[in-house]
């Protein structure tokens, strides 16, 4: 359960990384909605990043969250924001999500 914990922290991390993007692109009361969205996506990913480390080594978790939020940033960058997707950008995602993967695979 707790690796479920981590990922749903790492999606909720995307979602607040989105929301600022958004925040920095919007003016007035939608600017509001989106920082609105940031705070309660934040909460929820610290909160679940604190569940998942009740089980997990911190060290394992905090890397794996940082890594899933690193890459779906990214990517919502890339599809959301229209940010480029050179070929070095993708050959480091990937590199990025085969470190999360390898983190799994010999953590207990």
């Amino acid at each position: 359960m707790s690796w479920i914990y981590l990922v749903i922290a790492g999606l909720f991390e995307v979602a607040f990384t989105s929301c600022i993007g958004k925040v920095k692109e919007t003016t007035g009361s939608e600017m509001y909605w989106w920082l609105t969205g940031f705070l309660i996506s934040m909460s929820i990913s610290m909160y679940l990043l604190i569940k998942a480390t009740q089980i997990l080594p911190i060290g394992t978790a905090y890397a794996v969250w940082t890594g899933i939020g690193a890459v779906g940033t990214v990517l919502a960058g890339i599809l959301i924001f229209k940010e480029p997707a050179t070929v070095w950008r993708v050959f480091f995602i990937v590199t990025l999500i085969g470190s999360i993967i390898g983190l799994k695979v010999v953590s207990h």
